[in-house]
């Protein structure tokens, strides 16, 4: 079968197209023809080895995955051949920018049947990253209010949907650009960041302060104001210090996506009931993947894209 592999960290360069054996499911896998993989940026971090995740060598990436189950390790249940699945597969592993990935029995959930299954692949980390901070590390609730910082990405959207579905007030910042779609995703309240200063323009304080963006550290440490006493400041931004406030009760958290199978599979039932739109901006072949890592090297990838394996 076809896979991208590199066989050692570096730039976009290490990534080569290859011809690999078709793996085999051991006790508790399924083996997946895919559909398609989705890119994200963790993926560049591992391949330039600035990620600290203990990848094997050759590896795989693509830990977003689309596809058919056309295998079954001894043990699996509730699985069956023919099945369309997705799954955030753990990332240490081989991943599914390949024609087959092996993936635990686990880690997967039915595909939606709303959307194409190629489109499906985008879904899993980053609308389990929104979920996550929002609820699980942000701890927030119905009738709060929060502020998205960078909601104009895939992951704000997602976050901004979800909130507003579970009756929070949502204070989102986009640029000119992106401020319809944020809109669109249900914000109450779209800042353009471009012109207007958060610390101006906020006027109630809200119970979590979500950040998505690359912010400088004093700028970050600045907007922790905005958040009431008791309150959460949670960041995907792993290389910049989620800053608190000790003193007003207000604790930092930084998030770092977990797989939840159950939470998974809430976010399939909600976008097969219109409740999320799942974002595809590109649809590129395996051998363009190579290509993308070195764009992504080069600047930041807007939108989300998939990468298809047939």
């Amino acid at each position: 079968m076809k896979a991208v592999r590199f066989h050692e960290v570096g730039g976009p360069e290490v990534l080569r197209e290859e011809e690999v054996p078709v793996p085999t499911p051991s006790a508790g896998q399924v083996r997946v023809r895919v559909a398609a993989s989705a890119y994200n940026a963790a993926d560049n971090g591992m391949r330039g080895g600035f990620l600290p995740i203990p990848v094997v060598l050759p590896h795989v990436p693509g830990y977003d995955v689309s596809g058919t189950v056309d295998a079954l390790g001894e043990g699996v249940e509730g699985l069956a051949v023919g099945d369309e699945v997705i799954g955030f597969l753990p990332m240490e592993r081989d991943g599914g920018a390949a024609e087959h990935v092996v993936a635990p029995a686990g880690a997967l959930v039915a595909a939606p049947t709303s959307i194409p299954l190629t489109d499906a692949a985008a879904l899993p980390s980053v609308a389990l990253t929104a979920w996550q901070a929002l609820f699980d590390d942000g701890g927030l609730q119905a009738g709060q209010r929060v502020l998205i910082v960078g909601a104009g990405g895939v992951v704000g959207k997602y976050a901004v949907a979800l909130a507003e579905r579970a009756g929070v007030h949502v204070v989102a910042t986009a640029s000119p650009r992106s401020a319809d779609a944020v809109r669109a995703a249900g914000a109450d309240e779209v800042v353009d960041h471009t012109r207007d200063d958060l610390l101006d323009v906020v006027g109630e304080q809200v119970d979590v302060l979500l950040n998505l963006a690359p912010l400088e550290p004093e700028r970050f440490t600045a907007l922790v104001s905005l958040v009431r006493d008791g309150g959460a400041v949670v960041s995907t931004t792993a290389f910049i210090p989620t800053p608190g406030d000790e003193a007003r009760g207000v604790r930092a958290a930084t998030v770092f996506v977990r797989p939840q199978r159950e939470r998974l599979a809430e976010l399939v039932s909600l976008v097969d009931a219109g409740a999320l739109h799942v974002e595809v901006t590109r649809r590129i072949p395996l051998a363009g993947l190579p290509a993308l890592h070195a764009e992504a090297a080069a600047g930041r990838i807007a939108g989300k894209v998939v990468v298809l394996a047939g």
